[in-house]
């Protein structure tokens, strides 16, 4: 499907395009293939293209390429046929504690929907997430795919200290904190894995148009993972999506 698409400048060196501003699947699939089709391309005046839900911000050398020439190449990239474009995606498993130690908000989130909190967990661990983005920290994982029955408002009032790995609902949207910071959304959980590691070649295992399915462990399992993770040795599980 063919979208129309809007082009701005960003100062002297990036072109934003963007896409109809709705979080949707064929909108984030369509993002990526563009994405993917100006990489390969190996123009040598970009220097890097980022995506987000609806939108691709493309970066450039110091050039003389004007703005309307820019828009006309990444237009014509975007109009070419080629239909062996293929975006890899990954499904990712995600171990997380629901106990209440770690759901802070689970109680909450349980009175207002009505339903207990096993039947959350077992909502929550039920579907499978698309990764539309990657922010507002570094490894943050914006999820796409949650059931209306567990749409939360963000919190009125963020608190000041969320920790590392709090599992989070925050609108339509549910997601992972990866390092301790503010945050607004409503915790129901905890997972013991790092989201965000600068010591590795590539730091946040994930990337947007992958797939996320969270699964309930125990304390003790949740302890037991963590203390895997900090040695270095858990074998994170995966599999390859075949859209």
């Amino acid at each position: 499907m063919a979208f129309k698409l809007c082009y701005k400048s960003l100062g002297l060196h990036a072109v934003l395009v963007e896409w109809p501003a709705e979080i949707r699947e064929d909108v984030l699939q369509d993002v990526l293939i563009l994405k993917t089709k100006i990489e390969n391309y190996h123009i040598k005046e970009i220097i890097q293209v980022n995506s987000a839900y609806n939108s691709l911000l493309v970066l450039y050398v110091n050039t003389n390429i004007s703005l309307d020439e820019r828009i006309a190449i990444i237009d014509k990239i975007y109009s070419s046929k080629n239909n062996a474009i293929y975006v890899a995606s990954q499904l990712w498993k995600i171990p997380v504690c629901y106990d209440e130690a770690f759901g802070l908000d689970l109680d909450a989130v349980s009175i207002e929907k009505k339903v207990s909190k096993n039947d959350i967990i077992k909502q929550h661990c039920g579907v499978i997430y698309t990764v539309y983005f990657i922010g507002f920290l570094p490894g943050f994982l914006y999820l796409g795919g949650l059931d209306k029955l567990l749409q939360m408002p963000r919190k009125s009032t963020p608190r000041l200290q969320v920790a590392k790995g709090a599992v989070a609902i925050g609108g339509n949207q549910t997601g992972i904190y990866p390092n301790e910071s503010p945050g607004g959304w409503n915790i129901i959980g905890n997972s013991p894995l790092n989201f965000f590691d600068v010591s590795k070649e590539k730091p946040c295992f994930a990337k947007a148009g992958d797939r996320v399915q969270f699964y309930s462990v125990s304390l003790k399992t949740y302890n037991n993972i963590k203390t895997l993770v900090e040695a270095g040795v858990y074998q994170l599980e995966s599999e390859e999506v075949n859209d």
